[in-house]
């Protein structure tokens, strides 16, 4: 006998398998969207810690830790790869001596820019081959995905 799934609603207009389908799409797009020629060089765990570091501008690692939701362990080893990369520095905190901010360097913030742009190439490439129809409801649907990001 074949079990069947139950769908269970999630609201009035999402079941379990729409939340499942946005998940596995966001998904998809965040790993096709890390697919850079100038990132390939970097892990995506230190290209995310580097993102975070680049929006700071400096930032301790208790709150970027915080922030991205990494265990310190991990985060201190991307921060060390990057530093040896040059891409961040760590600096002293003027607030507290005993505590040390996570800084871009020009090396890294030029990285940064360039893997933006390479995916918003690829993203805009990839929309102004959909619809019109799609594009509109894309655009439409921004809003409450922003918001829906909050959440999380």
């Amino acid at each position: 006998m074949i079990a069947m799934r139950q769908v269970l609603p999630i609201s009035k207009d999402l079941t379990a398998d729409d939340v499942a389908r946005l998940r596995a799409v966001l998904g998809k797009l965040s790993r096709r969207l890390r697919q850079t020629k100038t990132s390939a060089s970097l892990t995506p765990t230190q290209l995310a810690v580097l993102f975070a570091v680049v929006r700071a501008g400096s930032i301790g690692a208790g709150e970027l830790a915080a922030r991205e939701g990494m265990n310190p362990t991990m985060l201190s080893r991307a921060i060390g790869n990057l530093a040896d990369a040059g891409l961040v520095r760590r600096e002293t905190d003027p607030a507290d001596r005993r505590s040390a901010l996570v800084v871009p360097t020009a090396a890294g913030r030029k990285l940064h820019d360039r893997a933006r742009s390479e995916r918003n190439d690829v993203l805009a490439r990839a929309l102004g081959a959909a619809s019109d129809q799609d594009r509109e409801a894309i655009a439409a649907a921004l809003p409450a995905l922003e918001e829906l990001a909050e959440r999380l």
